[in-house]
């Protein structure tokens, strides 16, 4: 004990080891630290009305989140694409009336008075229509709808001489090179179609008949080739401006064509395949 002034002061105490400012780094210890070896850390306790939560192991065998902690939006699932849409069934629709008339040349629809006839919504007939615009069947009327198409004889007449152009010369090499049998295999084909014309359904009608013309074409193995000959011909199916109803007779007759040209394929018979090309065309079948 030393004296200062008349005030006793108590010396501090040797240290027993080294001083805390010269404890090498490694050997202090922190909150976040692992305890020392020797003592046991306390235990962890969850507050009143919360379980102990259960932990998962990871692939690495590290922990992970509790099942039920928030991990960010779940994986969208991809949902089934339907085959047929809403759209792709009022443009069939839509075809089919312009076909048998029900839809008339000149005549301006707007997409909700389609829709209430079809009973469905105003998207999928606009959706539709644009289409049958871009095909040319129809025109767009600015905020009224869409106008059927007027169509005259001189463009049937285009139609059909741009057909015979691509339809004819494939027939005639068709007709060298594909055996009988192969030609009988498209019977069932000509069949669909006389009973369509028998039934006098023209919409009917025109799906088979441009289906029988698929198949015969399909032959060549250009499947470019099939789509432009059946996009000419869908068009030269439209109604022309202020033509008569086709009669029953008419498409009975046209029918019995699609045999008769069989026949002629399967007897090489050339010139016979030509001629009946040519007028199947000219008639707008």
């Amino acid at each position: 004990m030393e004296q200062d002034g008349g005030r006793e002061r108590t010396a501090p105490p040797p240290y027993a080891s080294t001083p805390p400012d010269r404890v090498p780094k490694q050997s202090r210890t922190s909150p976040s630290a692992p305890p020392a070896a020797g003592r046991v850390a306390p235990a962890r306790t969850e507050p009143p009305g919360h379980p102990e939560r259960p932990v998962r192991t990871g692939p690495n065998g590290g922990a992970r989140r509790p099942e039920h902690a928030y991990s960010g939006p779940e994986p969208a699932v991809p949902r089934p694409v339907r085959r047929h849409s809403v759209r792709g069934q009022i443009l069939d629709a839509l075809r089919s009336a312009l076909v048998s008339g029900d839809l008339v040349p000149g005549e301006v629809y707007s997409a909700p008075a389609l829709g209430e006839r079809y009973g469905v919504s105003a998207t999928p007939v606009r959706e539709a229509m644009q289409q049958l615009a871009r095909e040319g069947a129809v025109e767009v009327v600015l905020n009224r709808g869409f106008r059927v198409a007027e169509r005259s004889a001189v463009e049937l007449a285009e139609l059909a001489e741009l057909r015979a152009l691509i339809e004819v010369p494939v027939m005639l090499r068709l007709a060298r090179t594909v055996p009988a049998e192969s030609w009988a295999g498209l019977r069932p084909l000509a069949e669909a179609t006389g009973a369509a014309a028998a039934a006098g359904d023209r919409a009917v009608y025109a799906d088979r008949d441009r289906a029988f013309h698929r198949a015969v074409l399909s032959l060549a193995g250009n499947q470019q080739l099939v789509r432009v000959a059946d996009d000419l011909h869908r068009r030269s199916q439209w109604p022309l401006v202020g033509a008569e109803a086709v009669r029953r007779a008419d498409l009975v007759a046209d029918a019995a064509e699609h045999t008769a040209l069989l026949d002629a394929l399967g007897a090489q018979d050339l010139a016979a395949v030509q001629s009946l090309v040519r007028e199947h065309f000219r008639g707008g079948a």
